[in-house]
C-alpha cells in the first residue's frame, strides 16, 4: 500500500566533482522551514513569502558565516516531481561548497536521501507508476537518441496505460466470477465466458507483441550487438578498425591472430551499436585459439546482427551455407561480405547462396559504406515492427511472460469447464503479474531491488 514519507530528504542532484554550478535538492514537509533557517533573501522575510515555481537569489549562511550566493527554486507539493514540497538550490560547483550545504541541511533536520529516493517518493505519492519510475533511470542512462526516445515514451505512460486498461477489464471479469461464487447454490452465470475468451485472446495478442519487442528494446537500451564472424584472415579485424577509424584490433596475415573478443561502441544515426570482433572460425589444435572460437559462438548467440566476412579468393561455399543456416535458426539478421575483391584473379560464382552479398575490399575502404548502410537498413526494419509499445526492462519481460502463461491456463480452463474457484485463481494470478509491472501490486523487497540501481539525487 502506498503511503507518504514524513521525513525531509536532501541530496546533491548533479554529478559529483567541480563544475560551474551544482544543484542540491530537498523534498518533504519541512523543506520550506529548513530553507528559512539557512537561506536569506531581500524578497523573503518569512516562509509564507515563498511563492511556488519562483526563483530567488540569496545567500546560504551558517549563523553569520556566508557559505555561498545561490539561486533557490521552490516547487510546492503536490505539483512537484515527488508530490511533496521540493526546493532546489543552485550553488557554485565547488565540492567544498556542496558538502558544506549538505551538512548544513542535515544539521537543520534533513536526512540524506538514498539512491532513487526522490523517484520512489514520486511513485509512493502517485506521481508516477512503477514502470514510469523505472524509465527515469533509463532516461538518465540513455547514451543515444533512440534509447532516449524509448525512455521518454515510457516515462510519459507508454505501454503502462495499455496494461492498466487490459488489467482493469480483467478485474471486472474476476469480480463477476467472485460474485458467482457467492451464489454457488444457484445456477447463475454473471461472467459471460465467450466475452472473457475474447478478452483473453486480445490480451494474449497485445502481451505477445510486447514480449517480442523486448529483443529490440533491450538492444536499443544497451547497444545493438553486431558480431563479426568468418574464417581466419578474411578481414574481420580490418572491418572493425575501418568502422571505428582507428587501429583497435591487431591485423596480420597469420591465421588465428584474433583469439579474444574485442568489443567497441559505435553510434550511427542515433543508434548505438556494439561491434564485436571474434576469433576466426576453423578447426584448430591450439588450445588458446579453441577458447577464442568457443567465445565466438557465445557472441553469435547474443547477436542481433551477424556480419559474416569471407575471402572471395579462399572460401568454401558449403561451409558458408552451413554457417548461415545455423545463424538463421537463431533468428538474427545476416550481412554477407565477400572481401578482398581487389585480389580476385578469376570470376567465382557464389550467387547460389541465398543471401544478399556485399562485395568489398575492406582494406581499401571499398564497400565499408555499403556495409554500414545495410546495418542501418536492417535495424530500421526491425525498429518499425513495433514503434509504439516497446519494453526494455528485464523485469517487465519476465512479468509479461508469466502473464501469458497464466492467460493460457485461464483460457484452457474455460474450454475445460473448470470450476469458478479455479478460474478465479487463474485470473488473480494474471492480475498479480500485470500489477507488478505498473506497481498496483508491490512489496518492499521489489521496490528496494528497483531503486537501488538509481543514481543519488534522483
Amino acid at each position: 500500500m502506498k503511503k507518504r514519507k514524513e521525513n525531509t530528504i536532501c541530496s546533491i542532484s548533479t554529478k559529483q566533482g567541480e563544475g560551474a554550478i551544482a544543484i542540491i535538492r530537498m523534498s518533504g514537509t519541512k523543506a520550506t522551514s529548513i530553507c528559512k533557517k539557512i537561506f536569506s533573501s531581500k524578497k523573503i522575510q518569512k516562509i509564507s513569502d515563498l511563492k511556488e515555481n519562483r526563483i530567488y537569489y540569496g545567500k546560504i549562511t551558517d549563523g553569520k558565516k556566508i557559505i555561498d550566493e545561490v539561486v533557490l527554486t521552490y516547487f510546492k507539493g503536490p505539483k512537484s516531481y515527488t508530490g511533496e514540497d521540493v526546493i532546489e538550490i543552485s550553488c557554485h560547483g565547488s565540492e567544498y561548497i556542496q558538502e558544506t550545504i549538505i551538512q548544513l541541511l542535515i544539521k537543520n533536520g534533513c536526512s540524506l536521501a538514498k539512491r532513487g529516493e526522490f523517484t520512489l517518493r514520486a511513485f509512493l505519492n502517485g506521481k508516477l507508476d512503477l514502470s514510469q519510475a523505472e524509465s527515469v533511470a533509463n532516461l538518465i542512462g540513455s547514451k543515444n537518441e533512440k534509447s532516449h526516445h524509448l525512455a521518454m515514451k515510457q516515462m510519459r505512460g507508454g505501454y503502462s496505460e495499455k496494461i492498466k486498461s487490459l488489467r482493469d477489464r480483467l478485474i471486472k471479469f474476476g469480480a463477476l466470477i467472485e460474485l458467482e461464487l457467492d451464489f454457488s447454490t444457484e445456477d447463475v452465470e454473471f461472467a459471460n465466458r465467450e466475452e472473457l475468451v475474447e478478452l483473453l485472446s486480445l490480451m494474449k495478442t497485445k502481451i505477445t507483441a510486447l514480449i517480442e519487442s523486448f529483443k529490440y528494446g533491450n538492444a536499443i537500451k544497451n547497444g545493438i550487438p553486431i558480431t563479426i564472424v568468418g574464417p581466419p584472415n578474411s578481414g574481420k579485424s580490418t572491418l572493425l578498425n575501418k568502422i571505428l577509424n582507428e587501429e583497435r584490433a591487431i591485423v596480420s596475415n597469420i591465421k588465428g591472430t584474433t583469439r579474444d573478443i574485442i568489443e567497441e561502441i559505435f553510434t550511427l544515426e542515433g543508434f548505438q551499436f556494439r561491434f564485436i570482433d571474434t576469433a576466426g572460425l576453423r578447426k584448430t589444435s591450439n588450445e588458446i585459439e579453441k577458447i577464442g572460437i568457443k567465445k565466438t559462438y557465445e557472441k553469435i548467440n547474443e547477436a542481433a546482427i551477424i556480419i559474416y566476412v569471407f575471402d572471395i579468393n579462399d572460401f568454401s561455399e558449403n561451409q558458408i551455407k552451413k554457417d548461415i543456416m545455423s545463424f538463421l535458426e537463431k533468428d538474427v539478421a545476416i550481412i554477407l561480405i565477400a572481401n578482398k575483391i581487389d585480389l580476385k584473379k578469376k570470376k567465382i560464382n557464389i550467387e547460389k547462396i541465398n543471401e544478399e552479398i556485399i562485395y568489398s575490399s575492406i582494406l581499401n575502404n571499398e564497400g565499408v559504406e555499403k556495409i554500414l548502410s545495410s546495418i542501418l537498413k536492417k535495424t530500421r526494419k526491425w525498429e518499425n515492427l513495433n514503434q509504439d509499445f516497446v519494453i526494455t526492462n528485464q523485469r517487465h519481460f519476465e512479468a509479461l511472460t508469466n502473464t501469458l502463461k497464466s492467460l493460457e491456463s485461464t483460457k484452457n480452463g474455460i474450454y475445460s469447464n473448470i470450476s469458478g474457484e479455479l478460474l478465479a485463481i487463474d485470473i488473480k494470478e494474471s492480475l498479480q503479474f500485470l500489477g507488478e509491472i505498473t506497481g498496483e501490486i508491490t512489496n518492499e523487497d521489489l521496490l528496494d531491488s528497483i531503486f537501488k540501481d538509481f543514481c543519488i539525487g534522483k
